[in-house]
């Protein structure tokens, strides 16, 4: 690796002079636009877009649009003056949890080399950040621009990452997540079913770029005027359940399918209980109170023997 820069870490009175390197690098393939008949590369010219010259680098300004046509032009004069420090030193401003640093902060990375005589405050330091369980907010100027970093251990090596500025990170504003929008619980459950099956430990090496090395493949075949093997198509997902749980239950099996597990009897009967409908309670009518019996009336056979009695 190639140093990019060269500097010291200002930590309080200590000064550890290190080297900077680029801790990663894009594994993308590069292409050059070209003519598709005779192959020669398509070279673009700087062409002012009012006179119509072309323009060499000499005369190029930086310009600042205003809006509606207007222009504000800088020159290097204009950025002389601006308060970027010149030193090369990265300032220690303060150290914090690990934990309350947002990862979407996190922008590049580079690996810190101490000089040979800077060795044991390297070594201090980086134990130090080990042992506190924390990292080092610091300010460094690079590429032209101040920029906030962190600086923290992997490896056994002092990384720097140079972050965001808060203003730059976007808020994040949906309407829709503003309604109250809540899962039940046998879906949670579903869930947490669902991470289970689906839990591992992070090995990173575990993965690959699968499109990368597709087209990696068919430049070779090219290269060696070969025909290029197409790869086998991966196999279709299923269609997309309406149904949330019966989604979830899918995608549990799935995931246990993959890996021979079986679904534990507890738990399954635990989601067929959290499926059933909560039973509605009957409630016994209460009964009337009873009437009381109406005295029976008398037939017209009884009201003739008692008039007969009467007179005689």
């Amino acid at each position: 690796m190639r140093a990019i820069w060269k500097g010291a870490v200002s930590f309080g009175l200590v000064s550890i002079a290190v080297r900077l390197y680029s801790a990663t690098e894009e594994k993308d393939i590069r292409f050059h636009q070209v003519h598709r008949e005779d192959g020669g590369r398509i070279k673009y010219k700087r062409v002012c877009s009012i006179d119509g010259d072309e323009v060499s680098y000499d005369d190029i300004a930086k310009g600042y649009d205003l809006g509606g046509g207007e222009m504000v032009i800088l020159t290097d004069d204009d950025f002389a003056d601006l308060p970027l420090t010149t030193s090369r030193a990265i300032e220690v401003l303060e150290f914090v949890p690990v934990e309350q640093v947002d990862p979407i902060l996190y922008n590049k990375a580079y690996y810190l080399e101490p000089e040979q005589t800077a060795a044991k405050p390297y070594a201090l330091l980086r134990d130090a950040l080990t042992n506190t369980e924390r990292v080092a907010i610091v300010k460094v100027a690079l590429r032209q621009r101040e920029q906030l970093a962190t600086l923290r251990v992997r490896e056994n090596v002092l990384v720097l990452n140079t972050m965001l500025w808060p203003d730059e990170v976007r808020a994040a504003k949906f309407d829709i997540l503003d309604e109250d929008i809540s899962a039940r619980p046998a879906e949670l459950a579903m869930a947490g079913s669902l991470i289970e099956s689906m839990a591992a430990d992070f090995e990173p090496s575990a993965y690959t770029d699968n499109y990368r090395e597709a087209l990696q493949e068919v430049i070779d075949a090219k290269v060696a005027g070969r025909e290029v093997v197409q790869p086998e198509e991966a196999e279709e997902a299923p269609a997309a359940a309406v149904d949330l749980m019966a989604a979830l239950r899918a995608s549990v099996e799935r995931a246990r399918a993959a890996r021979g597990e079986a679904a534990p009897a507890a738990e399954e009967a635990a989601e067929e209980e959290a499926e059933e409908p909560t039973p509605i309670k009957k409630t016994a009518a209460k009964k009337a109170p009873a009437k009381k019996a109406a005295p029976a009336k008398k037939t017209t056979a009884a009201k003739k023997t008692t008039a007969a009695k009467k007179s005689a």
